[in-house]
């Protein structure tokens, strides 16, 4: 991957970071934060609706069957250490923890998928 594409494949995340914010809080999520970055992981963005703490994964790509299959087990494994040091870090714990995913691509709404799959939090 050249210079060029790297830093169009980061725009287009952040892009695609911002649009995924804006439909989580048309949905009542408040963003709690984003590019959580702890404990050698990332987390795209953390987000609460009343009792439910959201972990989110963003995917960007050419079609929605491509992003979802971008959200890997393996992906969900290393987004389990910065999720642990988050919740470490609350005095109060959520009801529900889940891990979400939002798909965006080109022409087409972005895609919100509640509980994607699981979080090894333990």
């Amino acid at each position: 991957m050249t210079k060029v594409d790297r830093r169009q494949a980061f725009l287009l995340g952040h892009d695609a970071e911002f649009w995924a914010g804006l439909l989580l809080r048309a949905k009542g999520y408040r963003i709690l934060a984003r590019r959580y970055l702890r404990a050698g992981g990332e987390i795209d963005l953390i987000a609460q609706r009343f009792g439910t703490l959201a972990f989110v994964e963003v995917k960007a790509r050419p079609s929605l069957e491509e992003a979802l299959a971008a959200v890997s087990e393996a992906k969900l494994a290393r987004m389990a250490r910065p999720a642990r040091a988050f919740l470490a870090s609350r005095l109060v714990q959520p009801k529900v923890i889940r891990c979400d995913a939002i798909l965006v691509a080109p022409g087409r709404w972005p895609r919100h998928i509640e509980a994607v799959g699981d979080l090894p939090l333990d």
